[in-house]
């Protein structure tokens, strides 16, 4: 079964950046979730098939950005100004099936990655 792989994570004091690397699929919609230890998982951006629309989280808005790049069939989730409250696993996730749907929905989600942990001190 074909499975996403995420890279990028790791252990960074608050206020710092990481960026999460994922290999994308051109037709897919491609999204970033995340599930802190304890909590369930939840939507943290998304963006549409040719890159031109995103879809945030309100947690993140203005501080993550999600891009493609469909030449390199990569994702990207910069993030900055991180939080303590963003520490989770974060997975990236592809939805192929070609009709619209909710964003934010993680069942509409086909493809997942094994997840990448982050980690932000205080």
């Amino acid at each position: 079964q074909v499975q996403l792989v995420e890279s990028g994570g790791g252990l960074v004091q608050a206020g710092g950046s990481l960026t999460l690397s994922c290999a994308a699929f051109s037709s897919s919609v491609m999204g970033w979730f995340r599930q802190a230890s304890g909590k369930e998982r939840e939507f943290v951006a998304a963006v549409n098939r040719s890159g031109g629309k995103r879809y945030y989280a309100d947690p993140v808005k203005g501080r993550f950005t999600i891009s493609r790049d469909n030449v390199k069939n990569t994702v990207y989730l910069q993030m900055n100004s991180l939080k303590p409250d963003d520490t989770a696993v974060y997975y990236c996730a592809a939805a192929t099936h070609g009709r619209n749907f909710a964003y934010s929905d993680d069942d509409e989600y086909d493809l997942w990655g094994q997840g990448t942990q982050v980690t932000v001190s205080s």
